[in-house]
């Protein structure tokens, strides 16, 4: 147990927290999660959709390596495949352009597709592999729940962003962050890449 605080580091936590907070994208979930408030014809639960995610963040984390293991996958090479996933979903975000098709209706909807998979989605399973290549797990889990707090706060106040932020204040924010996830995903593949033929 000792082992797991050892590496403890806030600079690690920052870059981790970052990470996540791009690849989540919470804010720029909004208008999906307006959407989907509007079509499931219910208020989304925040605390039971942030649970939700907050489980299967830290069983990726735990597990994922030994799932991985199970393919014959090594980390690295996840995280390659993990940063041409990003690099999709920043083009996403930077183009406007859909790669990726989420069902955004049902009455079960703070847990499907809410909590999986547009908050703990693949792309933010694949980053949470990816960071384990570079950053120790105790600083990894603690920026899982700060991004998990930040999920659930925003939740709680969607209707309020969206009112105070506008469309073009969201449409701003979703370029921002993908110029920032496509800097990741390169950075994790030029990272990583060179292992692959060690």
């Amino acid at each position: 147990m000792s082992e797991f605080f050892t590496g403890f580091g806030w600079l690690e936590i920052f870059k981790a927290s970052m990470v996540l907070f791009a690849v989540v994208d919470i804010v720029g979930s909004i208008p999906i999660i307006i959407k989907l408030k509007e079509q499931s014809g219910e208020d989304i639960q925040a605390l039971r959709a942030s649970l939700v995610s907050l489980v299967i963040m830290l069983t990726f984390l735990i597990l994922g390596e030994s799932l991985l293991n199970l393919f014959g996958v090594d980390v690295k090479s996840f995280a390659v495949a993990g940063s041409l996933i990003l690099f999709a979903m920043s083009l996403e975000m930077i183009l406007g352009v859909r790669l990726f098709r989420d069902e955004v209706s049902g009455k079960t909807a703070s847990i499907v597709p809410l909590a999986f998979p547009i908050i703990a989605g693949a792309g933010t399973m694949t980053s949470i592999i990816s960071l384990r290549a570079e950053y120790q797990e105790i600083n990894i889990v603690i920026a899982i729940f700060i991004n998990i707090i930040i999920v659930y706060v925003v939740l709680k106040l969607t209707r309020v962003i969206e009112r105070v932020l506008g469309e073009g204040g969201i449409a701003i924010l979703k370029k921002v962050f993908g110029i920032i996830l496509l800097a990741i995903a390169v950075k994790l593949f030029t990272a990583n890449v060179k292992g692959l033929f060690a």
